[in-house]
């Protein structure tokens, strides 16, 4: 009892002066002084939370600190006004030295905010039952692992949001500093997202056997799982695939801004080289095929969605095209190309014209299959049509990377393509999802001849 007194007069002293501290500064107002002043509450903050013995801050206290808040334009009144974020702590810790050995020594199951590298072995296990890896996980703490992704998750957007893309501040994310972390490896974590989204292609679609995702690609639980349980699963499941999708979609919006950042010269040496997300995910779905369907099918952001599958066939084109000595073809899909990267300014309609020239078709056809063409036009011809009915309603930044042609034009062009497609290969077997572009493409001819 005296032990327990003696810590709660020592907590009470820490926090007397601790709050002196902060009234002492509260005449300054300069960013030095803020930046001080953060810092060392995220100091308390990990001094009441990461120890096993760490007590709470009081509520006096916790009213002391600073809440993040970002400056929001009214497009009704044409004013600003404060907003304030309502999370009080970080759910990552960063100075993770010493919480990394607490947390290792502890087996992992330490209480408190995570460690980066936490966050990596949260994938990690998700993806191990997920794929079938490790299926005696799937109970209460699996169920656990997506609700605290799902969190994590959108601490990180909650995160970037106001910040949009001013790279000064960007740099400065939570995201920006888990991709940055070298106590992950950031190629190995993105590729374990991939696979958890495809792997998670049946419950997203709600459909069992479906022709475009592999039987085994859902996790069954036990037959003596609890009925409450396996439900649970089911919504945590659905919610993760959209958990996921966002992550990856924020990842490739900071990399952009990144890389707009760069061009500008606004980045540093400490901002460091990273393999951008698009890269990633364009190799992964052209050296692991089985993963292009369940991919396209879950990953449903239009925009983006586009720009991996140009980017995927600007990239194979250039090395069809270099194989057979058809140099022409950069003239069809590209106005700029960096000496050393993928194509910059690649465009659907252009892709489409260059698929148009069945000569062109046939040398893309001796590198990836007509099965995986077909999906990539099919969802391409989509994710356009969404874009398209974005931009009409006035989203005018939607349009990028969609080119200039008129949507009759578009249409025409992926008829055009599946016509080839026949009669290159005549034992070609037209996809469901190609049939249901090839329908609405029809349709929109008939309606703009009407």
């Amino acid at each position: 009892m005296e032990k327990t007194h003696h810590k709660r007069s020592n907590r009470t002293g820490i926090e007397e002066n601790i709050l002196a501290i902060l009234e002492s500064t509260e005449a300054k107002d300069t960013r030095d002084t803020n930046d001080d002043r953060i810092a060392f509450i995220e100091a308390v903050r990990a001094a009441s939370f990461i120890p096993e013995n760490g007590t709470a801050p009081t509520y006096k206290m916790h009213k002391a600190r600073f809440p993040r808040v970002h400056v929001s334009k009214s497009s009704s009144t044409d004013s600003h006004e404060l907003i304030i974020f309502n999370e009080d702590w970080s759910p990552f810790v960063l100075s993770s030295e010493t919480v990394c050995r607490e947390r290792q020594a502890a087996g992992g199951n330490s209480i408190g905010p995570l460690d980066y590298s936490g966050f990596t072995l949260l994938i990690q296990e998700l993806d191990e039952v997920v794929n079938g890896t490790n299926l005696q996980a799937i109970d209460t703490k699996y169920l656990r692992n997506m609700l605290l992704l799902q969190y994590l998750v959108n601490v990180f957007e909650g995160d970037l949001l106001p910040q949009t893309s001013n790279w000064n501040l960007l740099r400065e994310s939570l995201l920006n500093m888990l991709l940055g972390s070298r106590r992950i490896n950031y190629k190995v974590l993105m590729k374990d997202c991939l696979s958890i989204l495809s792997g998670l292609c049946q419950v997203l679609a709600g459909i069992n056997n479906h022709h475009e995702c592999s039987e085994n690609s859902v996790t069954k639980p036990p037959e003596d799982c609890d009925p409450a349980l396996a439900f649970a699963l089911l919504d945590a499941e659905k919610s993760t695939c959209v958990a996921i999708q966002k992550l990856l979609t924020m990842i490739m919006e900071l990399d952009k801004s990144k890389k707009n950042a760069d061009m500008l010269g606004h980045t540093t040496r400490a901002d460091g080289v990273r393999t951008p997300l698009m890269e990633i995910i364009v190799d992964a779905l052209n050296y692991e095929s089985d993963i292009v369907s369940p991919f396209l099918q879950v990953f449903s952001e239009p925009k983006w969605k586009l720009e991996i599958i140009v980017q995927y066939f600007s990239k194979y084109i250039t090395k069809a095209s270099q194989s057979v000595g058809t140099v022409k073809a950069f003239d069809y899909i590209v106005r700029t190309r960096r000496s050393n990267g993928p194509v910059d300014d690649a465009t659907f309609d252009g892709i489409l014209k260059y698929f148009s020239n069945s000569i062109n078709l046939k040398n893309f056809l001796k590198k990836i299959s007509t099965e995986i063409v077909q999906l990539l036009l099919a969802h391409a011809f989509q994710a356009h049509l969404s874009i398209s009915s974005q931009y009409i309603e006035g989203d005018v930044d939607s349009k990028e990377n969609v080119g200039n042609s008129s949507l009759v034009q578009i249409c025409k062009d992926v008829i055009c393509i599946f016509k080839s497609l026949s009669a290159i290969d005549e034992n070609i077997e037209i996809l469901p999802i190609a049939k249901e572009a090839l329908f609405a493409a029809a349709t929109i001819l008939a309606m703009s001849n009407s």
